[in-house]
């Protein structure tokens, strides 16, 4: 199959499309023929070796974390999935390729094309769970810094559904497009407190960090001197702080992502995509990841059509 393989660590460039063993469904897993794969920001971190610390990759390696597509293998003991299903999910193998593994999927409704679909399961989960282990609630404010990259849309819409207050950083170009997605926008950099206090002079009740641009001071301000429920996915100097980091996925995140879909599918949740690349152009993908200045979500298609 073709793949894109990376046999060092660096920048876009070590990226490849290569000739790869097919991977074959073993016991509980499906293997999918890959529709599209999304880009997240830690893939291309996975790339430069930045998270060999905290998750060793074993190289040669395939990037890729959320696919949508067909399943064509079925695993034993797998009784949710049949041969010729249309599903979504993350990977076990690498999405950059025309064939992966899953374990964790959920059905994919008619409704999403395998763009919209691949963009869904990183971003709301990573959303529900800091949203989560804040604890916000209906009545209170949200801060969210990094509001339009795609796991602040994610968490824009989930906390408004929940009747949150969303107040959200983001450069002046990306305000109306705030609004749109239900938050108050404030422009980030210089006098952040100030503009902050008076977009919720009610205070701020739980700050998430999607940015990593040295917010967190600041946001320590704005719950008066505390870290609690200040929660960053985004900030190396989390700790220096006294600021919880949050890596990593949750327990069978699948259950939370039948949830998304549906919400998705009944046009209540949206992780737009802003542009779909060939397989081959995997690395033009990740510089322009890299710039930090993406409105929406980046996809993969192995498979055209």
């Amino acid at each position: 199959m073709e793949a894109i393989v990376f046999e060092e660590f660096g920048g876009p460039g070590v990226l490849g499309l290569a000739q790869a063993e097919e991977p074959h469904a073993g016991p509980g897993q499906v293997r999918v023929k890959v529709m599209a794969a999304g880009v997240n920001p830690l893939d291309y971190k996975i790339r430069y070796g930045w998270m060999e610390q905290a998750s060793p990759t074993k190289l040669p390696s395939v990037p890729g974390l959320e696919f949508a597509g067909i399943v064509d293998e079925v695993g034993e003991g797998v009784t949710t999935a049949s041969v010729g299903d249309e599903v979504l999910g993350w990977t076990t193998t690498g999405a950059y390729a025309q064939y992966a593994l899953a374990e964790s999927f959920v059905l994919k409704p008619a409704g999403l094309d395998w763009a919209e679909a691949a963009a869904l399961p990183v971003a709301t989960e990573t959303a529900r769970r800091v949203l989560d282990l804040l604890g916000v609630r209906s009545g209170e404010t949200l801060l969210l810094h990094g509001a339009a990259g795609v796991v602040g849309a994610a968490a824009i819409q989930l906390a408004v559904a929940a009747g949150v207050t969303v107040i959200g950083t983001a450069s002046t170009a990306n305000h109306d497009y705030l609004r749109e997605l239900g938050a108050t926008p404030v422009a980030y950099g210089d006098g952040l407190v100030e503009r902050v206090r008076a977009a919720a002079p009610q205070g701020v009740d739980a700050v998430f960090d999607a940015a990593g641009k040295d917010a967190l001071p600041a946001s320590v301000e704005l719950r008066g001197g505390t870290t609690d429920r200040i929660i960053t996915i985004a900030d190396p100097a989390a700790a220096a702080h006294g600021v919880r980091f949050s890596a990593g996925g949750t327990e069978r995140p699948e259950i939370g992502l039948a949830e998304h879909v549906r919400l998705a599918a009944d046009g209540r949740i949206r992780i737009p995509v802003v542009e779909v690349f060939p397989l081959a152009d995997a690395a033009r993908a990740h510089a322009l990841s890299e710039t930090g200045h993406v409105r929406g979500k980046l996809v993969i298609t192995p498979f055209q059509g």
